[in-house]
């Protein structure tokens, strides 16, 4: 299924990243511990959404250096340092937009991407991340694949949003409520940084 892009000759990765661990540190995933399971992007110059296991890796790397931006939610915290350690090069010198850390600025506290995407889309996810850890130890391995796309997709459908209204919403106890959000330099700033390298030979 592709997702039309209101991007102006920027390419951009929307990602998101599944993992497992019996690890929880005070409440949050410790990402030293967690184990990748499968990466899902939309990649903004074909429309269209994918899907690696951690043994098709190899097969991202390239599509990622090839990115003017990074786009994720959480992804600076959690996403990108534990997709880097299966990177073998560094992936933070790619430009990266986390939709979190937008939000957090603006309102000083974190939104769930389920807040955010219900009052913004009026959708919400379907599922969470330990329930997909469950399909993963099932060998539901497709499902979890499914939903971690799923996550993409609200992702990039709240990017687009706000770049088109401004604004995303959330659910304040009975009241939706704006976050109003600056966006104007994020494609400016990412098609100004220069492309990666490749990090190995290919």
């Amino acid at each position: 299924m592709r997702s039309c892009s209101i991007s102006n000759g920027m390419r951009a990765i929307t990602f998101d990243i599944e993992s497992i661990s019996d690890s929880i540190v005070r409440g949050h995933l410790d990402v030293a511990e967690q184990e990748l399971t499968v990466v899902a992007i939309h990649d903004s110059e074909t429309g269209e959404y994918s899907s690696y296991f951690k043994e098709e890796l190899p097969r991202l790397w390239p599509v990622l250096e090839r990115a003017d931006m990074l786009i994720g939610f959480n992804s600076d915290t959690f996403d990108i340092p534990l997709l880097n350690r299966y990177y073998p090069g560094d992936l933070t010198h790619i430009r990266s937009l986390d939709l979190l850390s937008e939000v957090q600025k603006v309102l000083g506290r974190r939104i769930r991407l389920q807040a955010l995407a219900e009052a913004t889309l009026g959708r919400g996810k379907k599922g969470d991340g330990l329930k997909a850890g469950d399909w993963w130890k099932e060998g539901k391995k497709a499902k979890v694949a499914e939903y971690c796309v799923e996550d993409v997709r609200l992702t990039r459908e709240l990017y687009d949003y706000v770049l088109k209204h401004g604004v995303l919403k959330y659910k304040d106890l009975r009241d939706i409520r704006d976050i109003k959000i600056d966006t104007k330099h994020w494609e400016r700033e990412a098609l100004s940084t220069p492309a990666m390298t490749h990090a190995f030979p290919l």
